[in-house]
């Protein structure tokens, strides 16, 4: 059997009964950083010495099925650095081989990094999509948050420190000035901090350097008919950052449900202009 389990993302008393018990007695475990995983058990007081398996972005795909193989006969106790295995963590491959070849996968629940922020962001948590690490490079990045710009379900990002203020601009630019955001960091440890704004307010304030580990929380589009006229105007922004027209009328048409020909057309007349 594959267990995924749940880590504390900050605070140790955050380690679950059924992760301290699944650590005692694991024969095998397979860890994002094996070193990570030797601290914690150490923390938590546990003497259990199991074969530690590294699983990381790098060797997943090559370690799925020896790790699904060896699941076939005892238990595989998976981890990442913290949260949920799986869950922008290392994981999801190992799960679709076990899936894919019959093999048990159950969980043992516990913190989540996403579902923390998302509960104390003040933002509607009715419906909401995570969004994983936005692309490093800005046009990247811009052209990742353009197909979102109608999205009406709150977001959820991780983001690093380092990239955050960029990060933020970018949104301001592609969402709106005006739009919602809440900036989570360092989530249940001694520094936790919880920032509330406008895009633009948070983009100004994250200019003066932020640390720790961050989560971005941002509120959905307001539900609107998305005009043809607007729709031209994105593609040609897509198109001005290096976008072939007809993959930028296509990406438009998805975000915003408006008919790729008519944006396509559009485009091309208004260039034309």
């Amino acid at each position: 059997m594959i267990i995924l389990a749940a880590t504390p993302i900050g605070n140790l008393g955050d380690a679950s009964a059924r992760l301290v018990e699944a650590l005692g007695t694991a024969e095998v475990i397979a860890a994002e950083d094996t070193r990570v995983t030797v601290h914690l058990m150490r923390a938590l007081g546990i003497e259990n010495r199991p074969r530690l398996v590294p699983l990381h972005e790098h060797n997943e795909v090559a370690k799925a099925a020896e790790l699904v193989e060896l699941a076939r006969n005892s238990d595989v106790l998976v981890l990442s650095d913290a949260g949920m295995p799986a869950i922008s963590d290392p994981g999801f491959a190992l799960v679709a081989a076990a899936a894919a070849a019959g093999v048990t996968v159950t969980a043992l629940p516990g913190p989540s990094a996403v579902l923390t922020a998302l509960a104390v962001s003040g933002l509607p948590t009715d419906r909401f999509c995570f969004e994983g690490f936005l692309p490093r490079k800005g046009g990247d990045r811009r052209r990742a948050l353009a197909a979102l710009v109608r999205e009406e379900r709150t977001m959820v990002f991780f983001e690093s420190p380092n990239r955050l203020a960029e990060a933020l601009a970018d949104v301001a630019v592609v969402f709106g000035e005006g739009r919602r955001v809440v900036v989570a960091r360092e989530l249940t440890k001694l520094f936790e901090e919880v920032k509330h704004g406008t895009a633009a307010e948070l983009a100004e304030w994250a200019a003066g350097g932020v640390k720790g580990e961050i989560v971005v929380v941002v509120a959905g589009a307001e539900p609107v008919t998305a005009s043809l006229v607007d729709g031209v105007a994105q593609v040609l922004a897509l198109v001005a950052e290096g976008i072939r027209l007809k993959e930028a009328a296509t990406e438009v048409a998805e975000a915003t449900g408006l008919s790729r020909r008519e944006l396509y057309e559009g485009a091309l007349a208004a260039r034309r202009n």
